[in-house]
C-alpha cells in the first residue's frame, strides 16, 4: 500500500499523456472498492495522484481474473512455495490476462511516458531475437492474448528467469510472424500488429540503466521514444529520484511527473541517491 515514487510517477505520466483514457493501477491486497465512498478513501493514500480524474486503482484478484482463461488451471496447481520466480511468473500472468480481459496497453510500472502511443495493437522489440513482455497494445478478446496465455501454460519453465514473460511474447510471435524481420532502428509490420524498435522504450538498454541516475550535462529528447524503462529489477541497489542532483531521472520526473516530483521531500539523501523503497516487481498498468 506505500509504492515508490517511480511507480506514482509511472502512473501520472500515463495519466498526462492520455488524459481521455482511463489509466488503471492494479494492486494485489487493496481491499474491495464496492462504493464511491471506497474509492475516495482509497484516493486519500495517493495524494499526488488525487487530481487525475483518468486515474482508477483496483484490486487485482488473481483467481478472478484467470477465470474463463488458459491461466486458471496453472494458477490453481501452482505451489508458490516452490517457485523460484512466484512474484514474477505471476505478474506475467497477470498481465496476459489483462490485455484478454479489458484491451488497450499494459506498461510496467517502471516505465516513464514520454508521448501518447496512438497505435492499438503493437509489441516492443528489445534485442534482434527478443521481444518485450513490459509493454504492449491488444483490443479485448483479441486472438494473441490467449495465444500468450496457451503459451505461458504449455510450455511453463517458471525456474528459468524471463521464459514466462519476453519469452512467451518471443516464442509466439516467432512462430506467428516468421517472415517478419526484426528491424533495431524502424517499426515493421506483422499484419495489423507493429514491431515497435528498441528505442520506443529501451533507448537505454538494461545494462546501461545507472545512466538513468547519473548526471547529465545535456539531457536527451527521447523524441522517437513512447516510454523510458527504467529497469527497476536491476536496480538492487534501490537508487531513487533525489531532488538536486540534476541526475536524468530527476528531469524525467519534472518533465513528466511534476506532481510526484513536487511531492518528494526536497533535501538530499546519500551521495548515489539510494533509497528505501523496495522495488515492487508485481505492479503494474493497465
Amino acid at each position: 500500500m506505500e509504492p515508490t515514487s517511480l511507480i506514482l510517477c509511472a502512473i501520472e505520466s500515463a495519466a498526462r499523456a492520455y488524459p481521455d483514457r482511463p489509466v488503471i493501477f492494479f494492486m494485489n491486497g487493496l481491499s474491495d472498492i464496492i462504493t464511491e465512498e471506497d474509492e475516495k478513501n482509497i484516493r486519500k493514500n495517493f495524494t499526488s495522484l488525487s487530481s487525475f480524474n483518468n486515474v482508477y486503482i483496483l484490486p487485482l484478484r488473481f483467481e478472478d481474473l484467470f477465470t474463463d482463461t488458459p491461466l486458471l488451471s496453472w494458477y490453481q496447481k501452482a505451489d508458490p512455495e516452490k517457485e523460484r520466480y512466484w512474484i514474477h511468473v505471476l505478474s506475467d500472468a497477470c498481465r496476459f490476462s489483462l490485455l484478454w480481459t479489458y484491451g488497450g496497453i499494459y506498461m510496467d510500472t517502471d516505465i516513464i511516458t514520454i508521448q501518447p502511443i496512438l497505435i492499438d495493437h503493437f509489441v516492443a522489440v528489445q534485442t534482434e531475437t527478443a521481444f518485450s513482455s513490459g509493454v504492449f497494445g491488444l483490443s479485448s478478446q483479441h486472438a494473441l492474448a490467449w495465444m500468450f496465455m496457451e503459451n505461458f501454460v504449455q510450455n511453463y519453465r517458471g525456474k528459468i528467469w524471463g521464459h514466462q514473460g519476453p519469452g512467451v511474447v518471443t516464442r509466439v510471435l516467432n512462430k506467428m510472424c516468421a517472415h517478419t524481420k526484426i528491424n533495431l532502428h524502424h517499426d515493421v509490420k506483422c499484419g495489423s500488429l507493429s514491431f515497435f524498435h528498441p528505442d520506443r522504450f529501451y533507448p537505454i538498454p538494461y545494462e546501461d540503466w545507472k545512466r538513468y541516475f547519473k548526471e547529465w550535462d545535456d539531457f536527451p529528447s527521447f523524441n522517437t521514444s513512447y516510454g523510458l524503462h527504467l529497469w527497476n529489477f536491476m536496480n538492487t541497489a534501490q537508487k531513487t529520484m533525489v531532488p538536486g542532483r540534476n541526475t536524468l531521472v530527476e528531469h524525467l520526473y519534472k518533465n513528466y511527473c511534476p506532481s510526484v516530483f513536487e511531492a518528494e521531500p526536497q533535501s538530499e539523501s546519500s551521495k548515489d541517491g539510494a533509497g528505501s523503497h523496495p522495488s515492487n516487481p508485481d505492479s503494474g498498468i493497465h
